[in-house]
């Protein structure tokens, strides 16, 4: 098995010096998120890509990696390719014939020769031979240079050749840890998930804060959604994620604070106290989800009396974007129905909301406010590492992870369809029903409540978060399958 991964094209026009170290960065997050799936797999590259190969040609492994190469942000596209040493061109088009005879029947094709290295022939001689000979000994149709069906791809350097089987697209954006960390403020909706993930594709290191604003419930359903952000596009590198608990703040704003002004001035408590987590943690600046307009803290004016309150920067990566737009990302990155389904407190909603506050009429009606508690309520917050999210949570509900299923039992596939089509999960004897984590809350309702429904995913963390969500709705039928003791 062997990848061709090419770089994201910013990384390529940087200096030398900083482009080496990107492409460092790079290999090296490549490596860790693929030695989850292959202890052994090698990653090479120093200039103008990278090279991914194993020993293995395993079916499910190649999925597996194409899929994770997809998710890792710093890559345009990866290739998989089968890699020969450089004899002849007749050899060259003996093995594109065994390669591509059966895809090329009935079809149109052009041939794309890329080439390194001294030869004593150019890459349009190669796209004329082989092109002709595939003509002559294929069922193809014919050539088509400007729109062909099927483009047949060779890579030629020095004394070796690649053979293009398939291409994948990247994320782009720069490797993670390219640029400084970041704090984001997520609450589980469209937008701050958007935010957070654009962030990470920019290369930069996120970190997550959750105010808490009066539900385990909600506190439960924004780590799940964060730790698939994580695991998904940003694995290569330990986050945080930090929970403060605001059930006070916002009393305090509710009886103290005029009703048109609740928002804005939530907002600036909010900033407050992300600026001061973030400044103890070491971070270069804080995200959040906001949107020019969107609602009626986001106008210009209220923004600029929101930011007054930090000197740290803050990055909104959405801030011209429309809903759909927000939402489109959403459903690109597989988080649109999981966060449909996210509840919301909706306390501190103001009727007839300020768009145009003051910062000096705002001033004066935060003195009324007791900062002490928000104080309390900063030193009051709980901090773990996202690969041990689940350990916050566990001294509060205790689910049962079992290593054996029982007849009658039912066992639940949660992992996104992507991962449950390259890798079915299958046990003979019993039950296995798939059911997407961002659709398990709205469908685990309708199921008996009789029979014992187990949670499985691939590492155990995301069914373990679910099952104590369904137990906080009420569900007692639910638990955890983890085939490994």
């Amino acid at each position: 098995m062997k990848f061709i991964i090419k770089l994201f094209p910013e990384i390529t026009i940087k200096s030398a010096p900083v482009r080496k170290r990107y492409i460092k960065m790079l290999r090296k997050n490549i490596r860790t998120i693929l030695k989850r799936v292959d202890g052994n797999i090698d990653v090479s590259g120093v200039w103008d890509h990278i090279e991914v190969t194993s020993s293995s040609n395993d079916q499910i492994l190649v999925a597996e990696v194409g899929d994770l190469l997809s998710h890792i942000p710093g890559i345009a596209y990866w290739l998989q390719v089968a890699e020969h040493k450089l004899v002849s061109l007749d050899d060259i088009l003996e093995k594109t014939i065994g390669a591509h005879s059966e895809a090329l029947a009935g079809k149109t094709f052009c041939v794309r020769c890329n080439r390194t290295g001294k030869h004593d022939f150019q890459s349009i001689d190669v796209e004329r031979f082989v092109g002709g000979g595939l003509i002559q000994q294929t069922e193809a149709s014919g050539v088509s240079l400007k729109q062909p069906e099927i483009t047949v791809r060779i890579d030629i350097k020095n004394d070796r050749y690649f053979m293009t089987q398939k291409r994948g697209e990247g994320l782009g954006g720069y490797p993670l840890g390219a640029q400084e960390p970041v704090l984001s403020l997520i609450s589980g909706g469209f937008d701050s998930t958007v935010s957070s993930f654009l962030t990470m594709k920019r290369g930069i290191r996120t970190h997550f804060c959750f105010f808490n604003l009066g539900g385990h419930t909600h506190e439960l359903a924004v780590k799940e959604v964060a730790f698939y952000l994580w695991n998904r596009f940003g694995s290569s590198r330990r986050v945080k994620f930090v929970t403060v608990p605001f059930e006070g703040v916002v009393e305090e704003i509710l009886t103290k604070v005029d009703n048109a002004q609740m928002g804005v001035i939530l907002k600036r408590m909010m900033l407050r106290a992300a600026s001061k987590v973030a400044k103890e943690m070491g971070m270069a600046a804080l995200v959040t989800g906001e949107a020019i307009g969107q609602v009626s803290s986001q106008t210009l004016p209220n923004l600029a009396v929101i930011d007054s309150v930090t000197d740290a920067l803050v990055l909104r990566p959405l801030i011209t974007m429309d809903k759909q737009a927000i939402i489109d990302i959403s459903i690109q990155i597989g988080t649109e129905e999981f966060v449909r389904n996210i509840p919301e407190y909706c306390a501190v909603i103001s009727k007839n909301p300020t768009t145009r506050a003051k910062e000096e009429k705002i001033a004066a009606k935060e003195e009324r406010f007791n900062f002490d508690i928000l104080e309390d309520v900063i030193q009051s917050r709980r901090t773990v590492s996202i690969h041990d999210i689940i350990a916050d949570d566990l001294t509060r509900e205790e689910v049962e992870v079992v290593n054996e299923v029982h007849q009658g039992e039912v066992i639940i596939d949660i992992r996104h369809p992507t991962e449950e089509e390259i890798k079915p999960f299958t046990m003979p004897g019993r039950e296995v029903v798939t059911i997407p984590f961002y659709q398990l809350r709205t469908r685990f309702a309708e199921l008996d409540n009789d029979r014992l429904y187990l949670l499985y995913c691939e590492r155990g963390v995301m069914s373990q978060l679910h099952a104590m969500h369904l137990r906080e709705e009420g569900h007692e039928n639910v638990g955890v399958f983890n085939p490994k003791p």
